[in-house]
């Protein structure tokens, strides 16, 4: 059986922590101008991956 890899892309955005994986929140890239400043200062934090999709990132990040 050879080595499991880990998806590089995944190992980029996601960090695990004691809860599950941290991750940076979306939208926040490009037209920006149109966002309120309270929506874009709210978007800079970092979120939690939902319950529902650590089972994806975990198979994703299983190499490592």
């Amino acid at each position: 059986m050879p080595k499991l890899k880990t998806h590089r892309g995944a190992a980029k955005r996601f960090k695990p922590t004691a809860k599950g994986y941290k991750c940076a929140q979306s939208h926040h890239n490009h037209i920006l101008t149109k966002k309120d400043t309270k929506r874009k200062r709210n978007l800079r934090q970092t979120n939690l991956v939902h319950p529902s999709d650590v089972r994806s990132v975990d198979r994703m990040l299983q190499g490592s």
